[in-house]
């Protein structure tokens, strides 16, 4: 019989449940973690929160096969060390996303109806209503950044209020969006015309610092500012600054570390809450049920779509996983930063055939820089769907002889539809792009800082590009320029010894009059 060890608050739903299973279960949640690990050396399941698993926890156990997190985030735990020592580590997407969603609506209505201070000023005695006029949320603006499963549900719940609802997410389509009443636009709209904003991204280095000083500008004077969702999307100093300027009402929940002691924030937050976004019983619930139906599927059933370490299978070289996602990445940036992907068709000639669904998560990573590139087909599937993006895997046609390659198509089908098709390959053990639309034998190396300029087809264009590059120092290490012969067209891949910034990226675009004009960037 398996032993199963839950050092921590979890609903006794999943130790009974794993129980009945025939599993050994040790439910502990004050004994601290690392004793709990010395005591219980012979554990092969740990079931957990928002507990620490270090490499230290994880050599204490030396049995240990699967660590399951009954939450989303897993970035308390060293995955990477635990697929060293052949564990699996899964987490359970969606368990906690209505209860954030909640803890936010709570919030707003809480600042808006002046909830906390009429509490406390009513148990001393106090009268103060002429002080305390509030707002309502019907017909008011509320900004949701980050639509995942907390920012759909937010909005859903949201209905009833009669708001006007402004998105952003990389990753959800237009006519997507659409359908829940999401008004799709860019973060510096929704920050000068919401009176709510609401925060729903990860902390990646995308995301850092993503709320500064010159969004905080753009917002309306009393707006709200709401953060569930991680401490270092916000710059505090540049909130403190706005907040005393602009009097932003700022309700939180989250923060650098979840432990007792004087927060960071606690002189700019008008409500703050010890980390309560997933604190509920039904969330309890919803982690511990799905904590233990992923285990026992485990182990019974060998279901491993949750594994957000994974391996890669026998046979498999990494480095085409890697090229999927480097295809992926420069076909989202030929569409342009603002264009949401609506399709995405792969073709796996030779023995990649057989690894197709392998693929798919590093694909969709390309896309969408937030996705892990380790998870399960079926999640990348699950995560296309959510956000009303279509997948095809296409049938071979061997007869071509590409051999060991992929080509992978993303495609924008709205009002300005367009698709940017890529073959490649490995050759000599290096990524090869071998196609970029219509400019066949390219076989560019794509590391480094890549430039991509397409153009009509006119002599000296080339040399306007490179001598722009030469008067900013830029050093060029590499071009490639295949022709379309059939549209009259060039496309001009330069590979520079630095990134090229965007201004000088428009003044290139103006100069050679070019159709598009784009930059990739990869390094390891």
């Amino acid at each position: 019989m398996k032993k199963v060890l839950i050092p921590t608050k979890l609903d006794k739903f999943a130790a009974n449940l794993l129980r009945q299973k025939g599993y050994i279960v040790t439910l502990d949640d004050s004994t601290p973690l690392i004793d709990l690990a010395r005591d219980n050396s012979d554990t092969e399941v740990m079931i957990v929160r928002s507990e620490k698993i270090t490499a230290e926890i994880i050599d204490l156990m030396p049995k240990l096969r699967l660590i399951v997190r009954a939450g989303a985030g897993y970035n308390t735990i060293d995955t990477k060390y635990a697929r060293r020592k052949n564990i699996d580590v899964m987490n359970t997407p969606g368990a906690n996303a209505n209860a954030v969603a909640e803890e936010v609506i709570a919030m707003v209505l809480a600042a808006f109806r002046h909830v906390v201070s009429g509490d406390a000023t009513m148990r001393e005695g106090k009268w103060e209503k002429k002080s305390m006029l509030g707002s309502e949320l019907s017909g008011k603006t509320i900004g949701v950044i980050g639509l995942g499963n907390i920012g759909r549900l937010l909005v859903k719940r949201l209905s009833g209020f009669e708001m006007r609802v402004l998105g952003y997410d990389p990753m959800i389509p237009e006519s997507y969006a659409g359908k829940l009443g999401i008004e799709m636009c860019e973060v510096e709209k929704i920050f000068a015309e919401a009176d709510i904003i609401s925060l729903h991204v990860p902390e990646i280095p995308e995301t850092k610092n993503m709320v500064n000083a010159e969004r905080l500008q753009l917002m309306k004077p009393g707006a709200v500012l709401v953060n569930c969702a991680r401490a270092g999307i916000i710059n505090e100093d540049d909130l403190r600054s706005a907040k005393a300027e602009k009097n932003i009402v700022f309700c939180n929940d989250v923060y650098q570390k979840d432990e007792p002691g004087m927060k960071s924030v606690v002189d700019i937050a008008d409500i703050m809450l010890p980390h309560l976004g997933a604190n509920t019983k039904e969330a309890n619930f919803n982690a511990a049920k799905m904590a233990a139906d992923q285990t026992i599927a485990y182990f019974e059933q060998g279901i491993t779509n949750c594994v957000v370490n994974k391996e890669i299978p026998d046979g498999l070289d990494e480095k085409f996983q890697k090229l999927a996602f480097v295809l992926s990445g420069i076909a989202k940036s030929a569409l342009g930063k603002n264009v949401v992907p609506e399709r995405i068709e792969t073709s796996f000639y030779g023995e990649l055939s057989q690894y197709a669904k392998w693929m798919l998560a590093p694909v969709t990573a390309g896309i969408c820089g937030d996705f892990d590139p380790h998870t399960d087909a079926a999640d990348a599937k699950s995560f296309l769907a959510s956000r009303g993006i279509e997948f095809i895997n296409r049938e071979t046609d061997e007869s071509k002889q590409y051999g060991n390659s992929m080509t992978i198509d993303v495609c924008c089908l709205g009002t300005k539809p367009a698709c940017v098709s890529l073959r490649g390959t490995i050759a000599e053990n290096n990524m090869m792009v071998s196609r970029i639309a219509n400019y066949d034998k390219l076989y560019l190396e794509p590391s480094g800082y890549n430039l991509f300029i397409e153009y009509d087809d006119a002599p000296g264009v080339l040399g306007k590009i490179t001598g722009l590059l030469g008067e900013k120092h830029i050093n060029i290490m590499d071009i490639r320029a295949p022709q379309d012969l059939k549209n009259n067209r060039s496309l001009a891949v330069i590979k520079t010894n630095m990134e090229v910034p965007n201004i000088l990226i428009e003044k290139i675009k103006e100069n050679a009059k070019a159709i598009n004009v784009f930059k990739f960037t990869w390094t390891e």
